[in-house]
């Protein structure tokens, strides 16, 4: 009983660092209905309300304090692109190009994505809202400060990124790819999954009692432990 008693106070006593947010506050916007994007150009100040920019292209452009109102991004190359100070609000895109996109201070809320190819971008301080994705490509990114929750993501894939200060809360993952992520403070209690791989790159994820519970097997084959 006294190691039971110790136990539970060293668990209680651990501590997991939470994602550093401050919400987007985005003022005297200017309304501009129809977009005038192209490659490399420079955006502030801007609100987009339902306003379609499919099939663009617009690698390297920046947009910097600027609100979007179910925008569509379907098939826009957005290849390098940067975003700053910027809320997203119903993004559209069966196909979002954004790979090795820089994203500062966003809020994306409700966004539907089928195909995110989001690999080796720069996430601080993100935050995604609700929305479904089916595919989040994030392989090679590094994510620091960044919170997901109420979101339905068919599959994750998580593979040689870093992240630090990440939680997924209230989500449901379909598939979640960890290998040879680099993890520290990536807090997933209260999100379910359905299958992981990469069970050897979750050093510095936090899981509770039930996941763990569900996880057992898999870490016992993992790891050749057999359990009669």
């Amino acid at each position: 009983m006294a190691g039971a008693r110790a136990g539970t106070g060293k668990s209680a006593g651990l501590k997991v660092a939470a994602p550093r947010l401050s919400p987007v506050v985005l003022e005297d916007l200017a309304d501009r209905p129809a977009p005038d994007f192209e490659r490399g150009g420079k955006y502030d100040g801007g609100r987009y309300s339902r306003a379609a920019a499919d099939g663009l292209e617009l690698s390297g452009a920046d947009f910097a304090e600027c609100e979007f109102a179910g925008v569509s991004f379907n098939d826009t190359q957005l290849r390098g692109a940067g975003f700053r100070d910027c809320i997203l609000g119903e993004l559209y895109a069966p196909v979002f190009r954004a790979a090795r996109t820089a994203w500062r201070d966003v809020e994306f809320r409700n966004p539907r994505l089928g195909s995110a190819e989001l690999y080796e971008s720069g996430w601080q301080s993100v935050r995604i809202d609700g929305g479904k994705l089916d595919f989040l490509n994030l392989r090679g990114a590094k994510l620091t400060d960044v919170l997901i929750s109420d979101c339905i993501i068919n599959e994750l894939d998580l593979g040689s990124a870093a992240g630090t200060r990440v939680a997924l809360k209230n989500c449901t993952i379909g598939t979640l790819d960890l290998n040879g992520a680099k993890l520290k403070d990536f807090d997933v209690r209260g999100t379910d999954f359905r299958t992981i791989s990469g069970l050897g790159s979750m050093a510095g994820i936090v899981i509770d009692d039930y996941q763990l519970g569900l996880l057992a097997p898999l870490l016992a084959a993992h790891l050749g432990v057999t359990v009669l």
